[in-house]
């Protein structure tokens, strides 16, 4: 098993939570943007496709194993909205605020707000690797019509989590890092290459 691995992401909060959740392992996590790797086009039709296209082309460019994420926000009454376009709902250079503002418009005020994030990490050794460890996390709870916290990213200010009174902005890292749709999947990611 190798003691570096690049993360196959530029997005500096997916990278700020993936390299404490992945910490256990004890590699060298990279940021395939230290590495001058361009992005891989998301041209897949679920979170599955899009991770597996992302670590196969991180791979690919570095040499070296990756960790790919693909995950977003599935809204029940959108249909799956905004699903694999929860970084681009509002445009393809749409930022978090125009993201959510958007996602409020969609919702109005008469549809139901119950949604679920969900995360599916890939590793995998190298570019033409034919088993891929996948593993899949999903947390579910409902959207609020205002934003609330600060912390986190994307539309965690409006997503306030099944049983809690807070949104998911409003946790500190270590609790989003314990509840969320991406810590349980890495913590599942953890466990399948403990045991490889």
């Amino acid at each position: 098993m190798t003691s570096r691995v690049v993360l196959a992401t530029r997005n500096a909060g997916k990278v700020r939570e993936m390299q404490s959740l992945l910490a256990p392992l004890g590699w060298t996590v990279l940021n395939q943007a230290d590495l001058d790797i361009p992005s891989a086009p998301e041209d897949g039709l679920t979170f599955l496709e899009n991770a597996l296209a992302k670590a196969r082309h991180a791979c690919l460019l570095s040499g070296l194993p990756a960790i790919a994420d693909d995950s977003g926000l599935v809204v029940d009454a959108l249909g799956g909205a905004p699903g694999i376009q929860s970084a681009r709902f509002a445009g393809e250079n749409a930022d978090d605020d125009a993201n959510n503002r958007h996602l409020l418009q969609a919702l109005g005020s008469g549809l139901s707000r119950r949604a679920h994030f969900y995360c599916v990490l890939v590793y995998l050794e190298h570019a033409r690797h034919p088993a891929p460890t996948v593993a899949v996390g999903r947390w579910s709870g409902h959207l609020r019509t205002t934003p609330a916290g600060s912390g986190g990213f994307g539309y965690d200010p409006l997503f306030q989590p099944d049983g809690l009174t807070c949104t998911s902005a409003e946790l500190t890292a270590t609790e989003k890092n314990t509840l969320s749709h991406r810590g349980q999947a890495c913590r599942m990611l953890l466990d399948m290459l403990e045991k490889r």
